[in-house]
């Protein structure tokens, strides 16, 4: 057995992905989609100390051939014309470009180019061996297909960077997407696919776009049963939300064995999020991560890269929950206590209401929902179910 697996070595060298670049992902103004959450989180971590130059590893553009492997060639081309404004609303129309979600913009193929290229970067320095663990949050985004843009994602990194993986280290890989949307981008890419693994927790599509992720999507062919999603209720809370997603994926990596694991981690759970009706708090965005880790050391030498994704709160909630993951991957503890006051002092000015000055929520700030036993109870089942598909396909691997 690896001595990570023996004795997990939790205190880590680990990698963060970073460009000023990454903001030039920007729809308009005022769309929901806003790559300042970067920034964000990038100055809170080096407003604690937890950040320095030697930890950044620099992106890259993805090369044409690498988005190849997970998009269309005239899907490309769209883009590309799409970004040099010469795409017509027709012809946008039928790649999902131009729509109110995913709106055309000056230079989006060289903008979506380099998030794909930085989870490509952040793969190579874990693979490689240049650092145990790496964050990219510019990446994450999980709603792309093959030749359509969907959910304020043109080029899915995610899919293509599991592809990449495929090919270039030949890597059985897990995909847990903890956005409060469901990953359907990369389920749908990977469906079919045995050696991809796919568990997205999110909340049920009854309220909230895609619409997919149901219990049921278990994968086709040679992939049947590697697909697994938990679609949770609306207004879930925190421990109806840690109950379903740290006893699945614990069982997902104990059933699949994977050599790497990525994870998606859209911030846009949280009650204060605007686009979305779950109600946690940042204790989910403390635990995520932490179990994250520990899986990925005792069962695939350490290897893991974690993306960004959803997360539309972008003063209040993303900017710590995301700093999270940084500080949990280098040493497994959580921040608490009290945010920096240099940052608190340089961003409130920006900030169209006031930011909150805690890692934790401040008690009592989420009000109780009436409907808690119930909900509780429909993800306890839920689990229960997912758990039973992972025991019914272990035992017809078995015998195989």
């Amino acid at each position: 057995m690896a001595e990570d697996a023996r004795d997990p070595i939790m205190t880590c060298h680990s990698g963060f992905v970073y460009t000023d670049d990454f903001t030039t992902y920007r729809f308009r103004d005022d769309h929901p989609f806003n790559q300042m959450r970067v920034v964000l989180t990038k100055e809170l971590l080096e407003s604690t100390g937890y950040l320095s130059e030697k930890d950044i590893i620099a992106p890259r553009l993805a090369t044409e051939k690498e988005l190849l492997l997970a998009h269309s060639r005239s899907y490309i081309e769209a883009v590309k014309k799409a970004g040099q404004g010469l795409l017509t609303v027709e012809e946008g129309m039928e790649y999902g470009i131009g729509t109110e979600d995913t709106p055309m913009f000056k230079g989006m193929h060289e903008a979506s180019q380099l998030l794909v290229g930085s989870t490509l970067a952040a793969i190579d320095a874990v693979m490689k061996g240049e650092v145990k663990h790496a964050l990219n949050l510019g990446g994450g985004l999980h709603h792309g297909f093959e030749r359509k843009a969907s959910g304020f994602c043109i080029y899915n990194d995610c899919a293509v960077g599991i592809k990449y993986l495929r090919q270039k280290y030949n890597c059985k890989v897990l995909y847990v997407d903890t956005d409060a949307h469901h990953g359907d981008g990369v389920q749908w890419a990977f469906y079919d696919d045995p050696n991809v693994c796919t568990f997205s927790i999110h909340e049920t599509g009854r309220y909230l776009f895609p619409g997919t992720g149901h219990v049921n999507e278990r994968g086709l062919k040679e992939g049947y049963g590697y697909s697994f999603n938990l679609p949770i209720d609306a207004f879930t809370e925190d421990d109806s939300f840690l109950h379903v997603y740290e006893d699945a994926f614990s069982e997902i990596v104990e059933f699949f064995q994977p050599d790497v694991i990525i994870t998606q981690n859209g911030a846009d759970a949280h009650y204060l999020d605007p686009l979305t009706h779950l109600c946690s708090t940042m204790k989910i965005y403390e635990r995520i991560p932490k179990l994250a880790h520990r899986l990925a050391h005792e069962n695939c030498h350490g290897k893991w890269i974690a993306l960004g994704g959803g997360g539309y709160d972008i003063w209040r909630v993303v900017p710590r929950a995301w700093a999270q993951i940084w500080k949990v991957m280098n040493d497994d503890i959580p921040f608490q206590g009290e945010l920096p006051g240099e940052w608190l002092q340089k961003w409130q000015k920006h900030a169209p209401l006031p930011l909150i000055n805690t890692w934790n929520d401040p008690p009592g700030a989420c009000k109780p929902i009436p409907r808690r036993r119930e909900i509780n109870e429909k993800n306890k089942k839920l689990l229960e179910k997912a758990l039973q598909l992972i025991h019914n396909q272990k035992k017809y691997n078995s015998i195989q």
